[in-house]
This record gives structure tokens, C-alpha cells and sequence, in this order.
């Protein structure tokens, strides 16, 4: 999917097929959250002002850099579980020996569904978690990104959570249904309040005009 022009994914994102789609887009709005926190790093290296916490920025940019790579992996990786789960929908059900097949095929389906936008949930959480080491720690020149990369990554944990529940909805393994919805909800009450700090410490400073 990355191997596109951005004007080439947003139109394949536009069109009527299944893919990409809202797991796509969601692991994009991650990668672009993380990368511009990874923007912030790289201008915060080498001044002298950010000496001291220097090592501390160097770790974020090694955790960010392998986050950034993950959520690339998965908008590829939304496509190819949504793919059969578009497929499975649309089979036939007229009689019973098709019925138990489509549901069969479609209750397979719906887990990976769900795991892989799952997953983007977890990885957009971490970017939230390293774009709070930023906003203590960065560059105060460009504190606004920090403010619109976290922003971009509660988006991504947001519409994650949407992704999972439509698909946990109809699943019928309730185990799994409840260990994965249970995940979700610890995700986003832990992480989408720190998401809102952030932003908020971000503005304030910026509209307060605090000194650097």
C-alpha cells in the first residue's frame, strides 16, 4: 500500500473497493504521528540547550523509528486481513451447506480482523507514550508538532477501537471477543486522556507565550 503516491492512496482510499480502508487509515495516522515526533527528536539532537536530556531523546528515537516501521506493516497488514473478510461476506447463503460455510469462513476471518487493528491500537498508544517524553523534552521551536503528532496518534487509537468493534461484534468466540474487547478498553482509558494532556500542555504553552 506504501509503495503509492500519497494522491495514489487517498484515491484508492476514495474508491468503492474494500481496501484500504478506516485500519489503513488509522495505521497511517500512527506513522505520520510518529513521524513527525521523530521530526521533533532530530531537530532536539545536538543543541546545546538539550544537552542534558540528549541520551533520553536518542532512546525516543530508537523506540519511534521501530514504531514508525510497524505501523507502515500494518496498513499493509489491514488490507490483507480485511481482504477475506470483505470476501467471505459476499458468499452465497442459500442453502444450509453454504450458510455453514460462510459463516465459518467469516467467523475465521474476523479474527484477524480484529487482532490486526488491534495491534495498530497498541503501536499508536506507544507514539502517545514517547510524544509525552517529548513534550517534556524536545525542542520548544517546535513544540506545535509534538501537539499535531499526538494528535494524529489518539485519531489513529480512536478510529483502531472502531475497527476491533466492528468486528468483535459478530464474533462468536466469546473468549476471544472478551480478552480482545478487554484489551481495547484498557488501551484507550489509559492512553486517550494522556493523548488530551498532551495536546492541552501543548497549547496552553503555545497561546500562553511561555519563554523557552
Amino acid at each position: 500500500m506504501l509503495e503509492l503516491s500519497s494522491r495514489d492512496f487517498l484515491k484508492a482510499l476514495s474508491s468503492k473497493e474494500p481496501v484500504p480502508g478506516g485500519g489503513g487509515a488509522a495505521a497511517f495516522a500512527g506513522a505520520l504521528g510518529m513521524a513527525l515526533g521523530l521530526m521533533v527528536g532530530n531537530l532536539t539532537l545536538g543543541k546545546k540547550k538539550y544537552q542534558s536530556v540528549e541520551a533520553d531523546i536518542r532512546a525516543v528515537l530508537e523506540k519511534g523509528e521501530k514504531l514508525l516501521a510497524r505501523l507502515q506493516e500494518l496498513v499493509k497488514e489491514d488490507a490483507e486481513a480485511f481482504y477475506p473478510l470483505a470476501q467471505a461476506y459476499s458468499l452465497p447463503k442459500d442453502t444450509p451447506e453454504e450458510a455453514r460455510l460462510k459463516e465459518q469462513t467469516l467467523q475465521q476471518a474476523l479474527v484477524r480482523a480484529s487482532l490486526v487493528p488491534l495491534e495498530i491500537a497498541r503501536c499508536s498508544a506507544q507514539v502517545i507514550e514517547l510524544q509525552e517524553e517529548l513534550a517534556k523534552k524536545g525542542s520548544r521551536l517546535v513544540l506545535s508538532d509534538v501537539g499535531v503528532g499526538v494528535a494524529l496518534a489518539k485519531a489513529a487509537l480512536e478510529s483502531a477501537k472502531l475497527n476491533v468493534l466492528i468486528n468483535t461484534k459478530i464474533m462468536k468466540d466469546q473468549e476471544l471477543k472478551g480478552q480482545i474487547e478487554s484489551e481495547l478498553e484498557e488501551l484507550t482509558n489509559n492512553y486517550l486522556p494522556r493523548a488530551d494532556k498532551v495536546f492541552a500542555e501543548v497549547e496552553e504553552a503555545i497561546s500562553g507565550g511561555k519563554k523557552e
